[in-house]
């Protein structure tokens, strides 16, 4: 192989347009509007908080044409086709519920639920209403990944037998972050955890082995997270996550004829790159790093999908997100991580 192969990403601006209507008034809707505005044809119908005033000034700011009080108005409302839970990670499975009761197609900010449990009930509410739903892991939309995906099905690889990656960012404990909130499942797990887990889970399949050593944070919530995750073959993937340090936040899949790194961050847009097993020429594939500018990538995967009468999407499929999930709660489990309305670990 001479090069790496190019993503196979349509075009967003090719994807139907939809009404869009967005639970939550946070950091994360306020990046996912901008982006999907810039390079997406979709529509913003709706947002709602709980703060009637709050989702009114956020309306005007973005140009949402209506702006509601409470998440059980918009999900009522007959013009959104389609809901982006973008509460906190507490209220994702009751905002993803109330959307697919009222007979919308869902789209979950990360995480899907707070464990598997959640998760899984999330999955099996929308297949039996025939409705959409996916979690809103924007990395697997990305062309990067899609680069990625190409490789790994190659076979250019090997057996792959390794992943490392890590993803920690620092957290000032006066900051009032919503991470280190224990109210909130706070902690770096969810926030960022996911996203090394995700990645080891999507190359070498759910683990049948977790082990895992974590260290408190000042603020009352876990700050760090090391784990090795080892499949039945010995196939291993070393991950690590904090709140303490900002870490170089890259990824490596690595085989018996190669190796596939992703240059931090590495789940946003960024660089692949090809190293053949024992040197050789690298090869690299570039893209442009537009950080959260491409979470648009994501509403146009739901935007197809959507218009094209599918319940899911292959970049990010439930039974994935059931699969990180249930090795986070593994993680959770060593480490004595108990998030809210979850019983206490067994003395």
């Amino acid at each position: 192989m001479s090069a790496l192969p190019s993503p196979r990403t349509p075009d967003p601006m090719s994807a139907p347009a939809l009404d869009w209507g967005v639970l939550g008034t946070g950091w994360i809707a306020e990046r996912f509007i901008g982006s999907v505005r810039r390079h997406t044809r979709q529509r913003f119908t709706a947002v709602a908080s709980r703060d009637a005033a709050r989702a009114e000034e956020f309306a005007v700011r973005h140009g949402v044409t209506r702006a509601y009080g409470s998440y059980a108005e918009l999900v009522a409302d007959d013009e959104v086709d389609v809901v982006y839970v973008a509460t906190e990670h507490t209220a994702h499975l009751a905002g993803a519920r109330l959307a697919l009761e009222a007979g919308k197609h869902v789209l979950v900010e990360k995480p899907l639920g707070l464990n598997a449990g959640q998760a899984a009930e999330i999955a099996e509410l929308a297949a039996e209403r025939g409705l959409f739903c996916a979690e809103a892991l924007w990395t697997f939309f990305l062309p990067r990944f899609d680069v990625v995906r190409q490789v790994l099905g190659s076979g250019l690889l090997g057996e792959v037998r390794s992943v490392l990656a890590d993803l920690g960012e620092y957290f000032d404990p006066a900051g009032g972050h919503r991470i280190l909130r224990a109210d909130l499942a706070g902690g770096p797990l969810l926030d960022l955890g996911t996203y090394p887990v995700s990645l080891a889970t999507w190359v070498l399949g759910t683990p049948d082995t977790v082990q895992a050593s974590g260290v408190a944070h000042p603020a009352g919530v876990n700050g760090q997270v090391g784990a090795v995750l080892s499949t039945a073959r010995g196939d291993q993937a070393v991950v690590h996550t904090t709140l303490f340090s900002d870490t170089p936040t890259t990824a490596v899949i690595a085989g018996t004829k190669g190796t596939l790194t992703l240059p931090g961050p590495f789940y946003q847009p960024g660089d692949v790159v090809f190293t053949p097993a024992g040197g050789g020429t690298p090869l690299t594939y570039t893209e442009p790093h537009i950080g959260h500018d491409g979470l648009h990538f994501e509403a146009a995967e739901v935007a197809r999908r959507v218009g094209d009468g599918h319940l899911e999407t292959p970049l990010r499929p439930l039974a994935d997100s059931v699969a990180t999930l249930r090795v986070l709660d593994g993680i959770r489990r060593r480490c004595g991580i108990v998030f809210p309305g979850e019983p206490a670990p067994a003395a």
